[in-house]
């Protein structure tokens, strides 16, 4: 372990002239003949006392007065305090491929170590010194920041940096990154959700490199290539402003979506406002500071080739939960004997296949018209946030 001689008045090479000293070095004997520790545990439990900040050069000055040997494997943390400079090298390898300015230290410690340390500290009556695993994770915050030129964020950083040590591993999350635009589909047949993964059903594995999903053919799979290939991420999550048969089209303006990006690499990208995924368009995606936490109302245009409609409130009815939605305009063509186009303007949420053929929906096509009704296809024209 690299450290500094870094000490506040008095000296570290005079600290032995004092009478707290002399206090501390009979505190510290009791303690070493009792327990193997290493100097970094030994100096962490004196070094604010004495006003003193390199925990390892006053634990090795309290070794060489005392005339004892070195530890060799320590009661408390076995020896990890002294590997800092190997977990700061570990991390600068995860991170490197993350752009930040922010981060955050976390360790994971075995039960016993804490306990260990809860135990001398407790033992000796030793107060406000900080625990083990605080000096660990602000040692590594300190180098890395240095190495890094980045800065520690408790509240809210871009990464957050966790040390396991029970497995002796390291890991790197990046703070999520949120976006709005809208698309529009001008082909039938593309569903507007992707099926999860068979392997991990949407949680992410190797085989799916950790997306959640293995294919790109729908609305979100092709939203969630255009993040993938932009922001690095690992997945995405998508808020949906209403939903569409795969066999709708999406015009004009376009559904608007919200996106969460989920571990990103990169978070400083520009993105063109029009971004072509065969006959999916994603119009003027831009980064927004948080995703909508409440769901917005919105209507929709809708044009289905059905039987006729009187304006009208729908009762809709979910689990013996009633909603309202209201139909705002209607317009309709005769196809022929048997069908008709209709175009109308609802209030968002309006299950369309229910609606037309009488499940839970009253009023309904089916009961209106007399005969029952089936939705052969619908599409959207417009969707407007209101």
């Amino acid at each position: 372990m690299q450290t500094k001689l870094l000490a506040t008045s008095p000296s570290l090479q005079k600290l032995h002239l004092t009478k707290k000293f002399t206090q501390t070095l009979s505190v510290a004997k009791k303690i070493l003949d009792e327990y193997s520790l290493c100097t970094a545990c030994t100096g962490r439990l004196f070094a604010k006392k004495l006003g003193v900040l390199s925990y390892e050069q006053l634990g090795k000055k309290i070794y060489r007065l005392l005339k004892k040997n070195e530890s060799n494997k320590c009661f408390v943390c076995k020896n990890f305090l002294l590997k800092t400079n190997y977990f700061v090298d570990k991390l600068l390898e995860l991170s490197s491929e993350y752009e930040f300015s922010t981060f955050l230290v976390g360790a994971i410690l075995k039960p016993s170590i804490v306990d260990n340390d809860d135990e001398i500290r407790s033992k000796f009556q030793l107060r406000g010194i900080d625990s083990v695993k605080t000096d660990f994770t602000n040692q590594i915050a300190k180098i890395f920041s240095k190495k890094t030129k980045s800065k520690i964020d408790y509240l809210n950083p871009e990464i957050t940096i966790t040390i396991d040590l029970k497995t002796d591993s390291c890991q790197v999350k990046s703070k999520p990154l949120f976006l709005f635009g809208k698309y529009t589909k001008t082909e039938r047949g593309i569903p507007q959700k992707e099926k999860p993964c068979s392997n991990c059903e949407g949680k992410g594995c190797r085989t799916c490199k950790n997306h959640g999903i293995c294919t790109f053919d729908s609305v979100e799979g092709k939203i969630a290539k255009v993040v993938f290939d932009k922001f690095g991420a690992d997945q995405i999550k998508v808020t949906w402003i209403g939903g569409e048969d795969k066999t709708s089209l999406v015009l004009n303006k376009g559904r608007p979506f919200f996106v969460k990006v989920i571990n990103p690499k990169k978070r400083n990208i520009k993105l063109a406002k029009k971004i072509t995924q065969d006959k999916v368009v994603i119009h003027n995606l831009h980064l927004i500071k948080q995703n909508p936490k409440t769901s917005f109302p919105f209507k929709t245009k809708i044009q289905k080739p059905i039987g006729t409609l009187i304006k009208n409130t729908i009762a809709v009815y979910d689990k013996n939960k009633r909603n309202e939605k209201l139909i705002y305009s209607v317009k309709y063509d005769v196809l022929s004997s048997t069908s008709f186009s209709l175009s109308m303007t609802a209030d968002g949420g309006l299950p369309i296949k229910r609606f037309v053929e009488g499940t839970d929906v009253f009023p309904n096509l089916t009961d209106l018209i007399g005969t029952k009704c089936s939705c052969k296809e619908f599409d959207f024209h417009e969707v407007k946030l209101v």
